[in-house]
């Protein structure tokens, strides 16, 4: 069972003060599991798991990935965006937006200077996005915002440490979990198309997908 689905699960994230999943606990502490050298770090592991794409690797991923996302979102069938999907309580429209939303917060952050809140990821869809159609559309004009943004950004520094919900981590590794994070839900959304009937029409292939932390399997257990 779903850990968000399951109410004695909800009441231990609670009582660790935990607001989100994944997270790893031990002797009533936690850290989100949203950065794997947080995980490296909190249990005391050996493990170097900076990131392996440069920043300028990861922006060039991103865009050809944001690019995968829109064509696959425009294909779905507007009558099934309500669906609901497996162990997680968000439906396929929830889960198209927020693909870009992952991209649309990060940007939000660094042309704020602000830390990247929980909040901002969650948020759900404004009402009248209502059909693929409408959520394609935007997410063309989130790689776009996401290209200019890279173009003014090549040459920061991406060692320096920027703050996220999940805590302090560098701009390079938030970077690059925005990156996987955003590409783990465009494998879901291929999923659910090949699962209605629909061929994607676009492909996130090997060469997109290496050198990125992706969990091994596409859904949540």
């Amino acid at each position: 069972m779903n850990v968000l689905e399951d109410a004695a699960g909800r009441e231990e994230l609670a009582a660790l003060g935990a607001r989100s999943v994944p997270v790893v606990a031990r002797d009533g502490r936690f850290v989100f599991a949203q950065m794997l050298q947080d995980v490296v770090e909190f249990l005391a592991l050996p493990d170097d798991t900076g990131p392996t794409l440069s920043p300028a690797e990861l922006a060039s991923r991103f865009d050809a990935i944001l690019a995968v996302a829109v064509r696959l979102s425009g294909q779905m069938p507007d009558r099934f965006l309500e669906n609901q999907l497996p162990n997680r309580p968000r439906s396929w429209r929830v889960l198209l937006h927020h693909v870009f939303q992952i991209a649309d917060s990060f940007l939000d952050c660094r042309a704020m200077d602000r830390p990247l809140r929980y909040e901002d990821l969650v948020a759900p869809p404004p009402e009248e996005m209502r059909s693929a159609a409408a959520i394609a559309v935007h997410g063309a004009a989130v790689r776009q915002r996401f290209a200019a943004w890279w173009a003014g950004a090549a040459a920061a520094d991406f060692g320096r440490r920027v703050e996220g919900y999940f805590g302090h981590t560098s701009l390079h590794e938030m970077l690059e979990r925005t990156v996987w994070h955003a590409t783990q839900h465009v494998r879901q959304v291929d999923t659910l198309l090949r699962q209605v009937g629909v061929a994607p029409a676009a492909a996130l292939t090997p060469a997109l997908l290496a050198g990125l932390p992706l969990p091994q399997k596409v859904w949540d257990e």
